[in-house]
């Protein structure tokens, strides 16, 4: 299968108000990523290269001693093993993250 609509794909509940919906080759993951108003990711690494973009909302990124808030159009990298976590502001969120290699916890 080549095409996916990422609405037809099963939604996982990652952490509290957090979900995701993912979409994966050989190599690369895309993960659709919903905040709820004011839900966290907590700090985590993990041996996965991330790059994302936030579509809609705004949300306060820490990456390894830096925080950022982002807004719609913003863009992030997440090296491999450093330590990250995110909060959503007041409304919800979307973002689309980019993992390489593929998350099979997320599959």
């Amino acid at each position: 299968m080549h095409f996916y609509n990422p609405d037809e794909r099963k939604e996982k509940e990652v952490f509290p108000g957090v979900t995701i919906r993912t979409i994966w080759g050989e190599h690369i993951m895309l993960s659709f990523v919903r905040f709820e108003p004011n839900a966290v990711v907590p700090t985590h690494s993990h041996p996965h290269e991330q790059m994302g973009v936030l579509l809609e909302g705004e949300l306060e990124f820490t990456i390894g001693d830096e925080t950022k808030i982002l807004r719609k159009g913003d863009c992030w990298w997440v090296p491999s093993n450093v330590a990250h976590s995110v909060r959503n502001l007041d409304k919800p969120s979307l973002a689309l993250d980019i993992f390489h290699p593929v998350r099979d916890e997320y599959k």
